[in-house]
């Protein structure tokens, strides 16, 4: 990884809520707002933008554990702001405190951790489980 990367490093995504991010099962629509598949997505994707600008051309980060607590809802239409701070950096894994808020809750929080590894073995890797 290139320098710079500390603890505190912190980005965030923000995103409106919209049908396709409702939990739905076979087809059939639950309720009317943010699943907790949708909200691991966006807090994963909040926790790739710390490491994004430290990454060296050859390495990529892959996700290693997610560890969250879904605790209130997020609407159809709510604007959620998704957060990662690093609290735990090396050169080979970083990991973020996460959560997500809209204008009335928490919607969720908890860490989420990625390893950073040569391109080149995440590849062998992948083609050895085929």
């Amino acid at each position: 990884m290139k320098p710079g990367i500390a603890k505190g490093h912190t980005a965030k995504v923000s995103v409106t809520v919209t049908e396709e991010m409702c939990p739905a099962f076979a087809g059939e629509a639950v309720h009317p707002t943010m699943s907790t598949v949708s909200m691991v997505y966006y807090m994963e994707w909040a926790g790739r933008q710390v490491i994004l600008p430290f990454l060296e051309e050859h390495e990529e980060g892959i996700g290693a554990s997610i560890c969250i607590r879904h605790s209130a809802p997020a609407p159809v239409g709510k604007l959620v702001t998704f957060y990662a701070e690093a609290t735990d950096v090396s050169q080979h894994k970083v990991v973020c405190k996460v959560w997500a808020e809209h204008d009335r809750a928490c919607v969720g929080e908890g860490t989420f951790t990625q390893v950073i590894s040569p391109k080149q073995k995440i590849m062998e890797r992948i083609h050895a489980m085929r």
